[in-house]
């Protein structure tokens, strides 16, 4: 007898294809890896200092469920003092990443037979989180419009079924650099509250943006009466991806069904790492404003290469810290982002690992140092003429 999981939802997850073309790479020298989403540099060492301090002072128990009150009140200082919002401790759930903080988002709004609306192409994990709880995504596709990817709100809104129970969008976005406009997101909100629909806003990516200090954002826009929950991560900003801590901001109706449900997904996070976050939070401005000066160097390292080369084009990302672009006559980018892995020693993440809306793309992470970025590009190039 074949043994198999209970769940066809998550027998049906597909296996990460940027993982299964990394795979291929793992111990071959000289490859130059641009296809995880990550900075190439470590976690400040002020950040690193503060967590082996308090591994040394012997801080090493179980912790409030919710997160240490003072990163809670961290984060809340963080975030009014940026977006000159309101929010307090109890508009405030830590987590252990930005991927647990949705899992958890997910877990609090969304049941079997829902459908949750997505913009796409979309990192992944966003979907399939939905997907593991038995709804239904219904992707909307972000194009291309004028050199810039665009969304068109009203398909977003024309897509609205009676089941659906969500919106859940991604801005800044991860793979395109696309984000909404402050406009835009209030045309949102306000058909999120006609509606009454939850809207989950991923803004991971919302200190990585190039013409201003922050990307528009819903914080300064809802009440503690909305239904909206803010996803956020310490991963991009702060060079911290392996730390894996980031945090929810939600209405205070939900800090309690939120508690109970972090005692029954992790219980609690390390306390050195949450004491590592408040000291990013607090010092780390400048390593943010030294990062964005590095990732503008090299996003327009990439477009002035791109714009010589006939067959690409690359719509400008706006955020983040990915070039998302399409070859001409490539049909199956998981095949020409091996063909580049295998031929020149590249890594590259296929388009179609974002959704069928990614097919065709290949997205290159430019968090990386310039002359590692310009090596790669040089190597590419005679694939890409």
């Amino acid at each position: 007898m074949t043994i198999t999981s209970s769940r066809p939802q998550v027998q049906n997850l597909q296996t990460s294809l940027i993982r299964k073309l990394a795979n291929q790479a793992m111990g071959r020298e000289g490859v130059i890896p641009l296809w995880f989403g990550e900075p190439d540099v470590p976690t400040p060492e002020f950040i690193r200092q503060t967590a082996k301090t308090a591994i040394d002072e012997g801080q090493t128990f179980y912790q409030p469920n919710l997160g240490i009150e003072p990163l809670r009140t961290a984060i809340a200082t963080y975030m009014n003092g940026l977006y000159q919002t309101r929010f307090d401790i109890d508009n405030i759930v830590v987590s252990v990443s930005g991927m647990s903080a949705l899992s958890l988002a997910m877990q609090c709004v969304v049941a079997e037979g829902d459908s949750v609306i997505v913009p796409s192409p979309v990192w992944p994990n966003l979907p399939s989180v939905a997907k593991i709880l038995g709804a239904n995504i219904i992707s909307i596709p972000l194009r291309p419009v004028n050199g810039r990817w665009t969304l068109d709100i009203d398909q977003l809104f024309d897509s609205v079924q009676d089941n659906t129970r969500a919106m859940l969008i991604n801005s800044p976005n991860n793979p395109t650099g696309w984000m909404l406009t402050d406009d835009e997101q209030q045309t949102i909100l306000d058909f999120c509250r006609e509606r009454d629909i939850w809207l989950i806003a991923d803004e991971v990516y919302s200190r990585i943006v190039y013409d201003r200090k922050f990307a528009p954002t819903f914080a300064n826009k809802i009440t503690d009466d909305d239904k909206v929950i803010i996803i956020n991560s310490f991963s991009k900003s702060w060079a911290m991806t392996g730390w894996r801590l980031g945090w929810l901001t939600v209405p205070n109706s939900l800090i309690s069904t939120l508690e109970t449900l972090v005692e029954f997904n992790f219980s609690c996070i390390f306390a050195p790492i949450q004491l590592a976050g408040i000291a990013a939070l607090q010092g780390g401005e400048d390593f943010i404003q030294i990062s964005m000066k590095r990732y503008q160097v090299a996003r327009d390292r990439i477009i002035e290469e791109f714009a010589g080369l006939p067959r690409v084009t690359l719509p400008e990302p706006e955020a983040a810290f990915y070039a998302f672009f399409a070859v001409d006559g490539i049909d199956d980018s998981f095949a020409f982002a091996e063909k580049i892995l295998l031929e020149v020693g590249v890594g590259l993440a296929p388009g179609i690992a974002f959704g069928s809306d990614g097919e065709g793309y290949l997205r290159l992470c430019y968090a990386t140092d310039i002359n590692t970025l310009d090596k790669a590009l040089t190597a590419m190039r005679p694939l890409l003429m």
